[in-house]
């Protein structure tokens, strides 16, 4: 079989999903460092030449899983905002702030990769700029259905230092080596967004 018939073969089992599948992973249990097209192609179980049919290059294939990323928080913000009306906007926020933190405890690799301007140009990769801006976007809408009155630039970053401050203390910071267990981590970071939304909220 040659490299082509190879490639086309794999491809009918998804072969991309796999190769993304496989960069996830490897970005949980070794960080970005890790990442190479070999490794991801080894531990796919492909051919070295694979994973170069869907990714041009290492950035490519990073940007893919961090454009994944953005839309799964996009996603968990968005239907977060859509809770205003039923639960009101003091357990909607609470909700947005436990929709972001979870998502960063349950996917750290990725969630240390998309906020990197080091390791991936934005401006280079559509998806990743769409689904950026959703998230973004959901977080600046959560702001306005809280307090329409006084909504601004700053509100919204105070929302998002909390959130993204308590994500990184507990996915590659000191909060997560003492507290071993993902369940764990979650339900301190659920207490302690309720404790600060009280604050936010007075």
């Amino acid at each position: 079989m040659t490299t082509g018939e190879s490639v086309q073969a794999e491809g009918t089992d998804d072969l991309r999903t796999r190769l993304l599948n496989t960069s996830r992973a490897l970005l949980t249990e070794r960080g970005p460092a890790a990442l190479s097209m070999r490794e991801v192609a080894r531990r796919t179980g492909c051919t070295h030449q694979a994973p170069y049919h869907y990714f041009p290059n290492r950035e490519a294939i990073l940007a893919a899983v961090v454009a994944e990323g953005f839309s799964e928080l996009a996603d968990a913000l968005e239907y977060a905002n859509t809770q205003v009306s039923s639960l009101g906007a003091h357990s909607a926020a609470i909700a947005s702030a436990n929709a972001y933190v979870t998502f960063a405890i349950r996917n750290p690799g990725v969630f240390q990769v998309m906020f990197r301007n080091d390791m991936i140009d934005h401006s280079h990769y559509p998806d990743v700029q769409r689904h950026g801006d959703r998230a973004r976007t959901a977080l600046r809408d959560l702001v306005r259905l809280i307090d329409s009155d006084h909504a601004d630039h700053e509100q919204e970053t105070v929302l998002w230092s909390h959130v993204h401050g308590l994500a990184s203390l507990l996915t590659s910071g000191l909060l997560g080596t003492e507290m071993p267990s993902e369940s764990a981590r979650i339900a301190y970071a659920e207490r302690i967004n309720t404790r600060c939304i009280d604050i936010l909220l007075r």
